[in-house]
């Protein structure tokens, strides 16, 4: 019988294995590439949103400075390991202390990726061993708030921060994706894969391998069925609806959602985008809809989470026009 060969998902497929190889980010991505060549690296922190190249760039500078030392140089620690003192005590120091042969000038490379869920204690005990052990070993840490990561840390880094990925940044790789893998799709699949990501790489190319997996065709209709959110053209409906002053179509549109199952938190944030993008109304007018909308997701995430707040977000809206 033939071994049975694993697909490997596809976000781990295309993950970037160089540093030019990273899509997005390139002011941040140039001043790691200049690392690369001289060959000294600091400390570093790296933060920025999830699903945006923080850890493979991580991965992808080790690799370029280790080379064929990589396996052994190299020890990642990420949130599903205990993230308290005795791992900083134990796994850590030891590999610090570990010899290990490398290229001239090189050093051992500790990973913590999402380092701001680190306990306090952890974080403190760390700072004393990255002093002890800065002549063979460096750290990189790569979280979502580097606000999360003691003082007395963050002085001994080099801060790096990442920003949200731009559309056509994101389109350009599920592009070469949909090519590689040989992907039907559409065009406006392919919208609404990056509407759905909001900048997040990883969300777009999971959500991609999973509307092919379910449909294998990729159009907006399967997309949106594969993620689970609002439609955005009945969302936007229902906001030119309550614009117009149609309270009634408005809510009828808020109901078929409704019965659909979405969660007032749903709606909001989809409306939010959604407004961003509704150029037939007067920017100050979409201002104003944005300020009603913001209010109302606020007091979504205090708990008031009830169908009254987004008919009332809709009445106040219509009460606008």
């Amino acid at each position: 019988m033939p071994p049975l060969i694993l697909e490997l998902p596809w976000v781990e497929k295309y993950r970037p294995k160089v540093l030019k190889d990273v899509v997005g980010n390139p002011d941040t991505i140039s001043r790691l590439k200049v690392i690369a060549k001289d060959g000294n690296m600091p400390h570093v922190i790296i933060s920025g949103l999830p699903g945006i190249g923080k850890t493979t760039s991580i991965h992808c500078l080790a690799h370029e400075l280790l080379g064929t030392s990589y396996s052994e140089a190299v020890l990642e620690l990420n949130a599903s390991d205990d993230r308290g003192i005795d791992v900083v005590r134990n796994k850590i120091k030891q590999f610090a202390q570990k010899k290990v042969q490398l290229p001239p000038g090189r050093h051992k490379i500790i990973i913590l990726d999402e380092a701001d869920s680190m306990t306090p204690g952890a974080q403190q005990a760390l700072r004393r061993t990255m002093e002890i052990y800065s002549n063979t070993t460096r750290f990189a840490f790569a979280c979502n708030q580097s606000s999360k990561i003691i003082e007395p840390i963050q002085s001994r880094c080099a801060i790096l921060r990442y920003s949200r990925l731009a559309d056509a940044e994101i389109l350009h790789r599920l592009l070469e994706v949909t090519a590689m893998e040989k992907v039907e799709y559409s065009n406006d699949g392919l919208q609404a894969l990056i509407f759905t990501a909001e900048g997040d790489m990883r969300q777009a190319i999971n959500n991609l391998q999973s509307t092919v997996s379910g449909f294998g065709f990729v159009n907006e209709q399967n997309v949106f069925k594969v993620v689970d959110q609002p439609h955005p053209l009945v969302i936007r409906s229902m906001l030119v609806a309550a614009n117009n002053g149609s309270i009634e179509e408005s809510i009828a549109q808020l109901d078929k959602l409704w019965k659909k199952g979405y969660s007032p938190i749903d709606i909001v944030t989809t409306s939010f985008r959604v407004i961003k993008g509704l150029v037939e109304i007067n920017e100050e007018k979409r201002l104003e809809m944005m300020k009603e909308i913001g209010i109302t997701h606020m007091r979504v995430l205090e708990g008031v989470s009830s169908y009254l707040q987004i008919a009332g977000l809709l009445a106040r809206i219509s009460d606008l026009s």
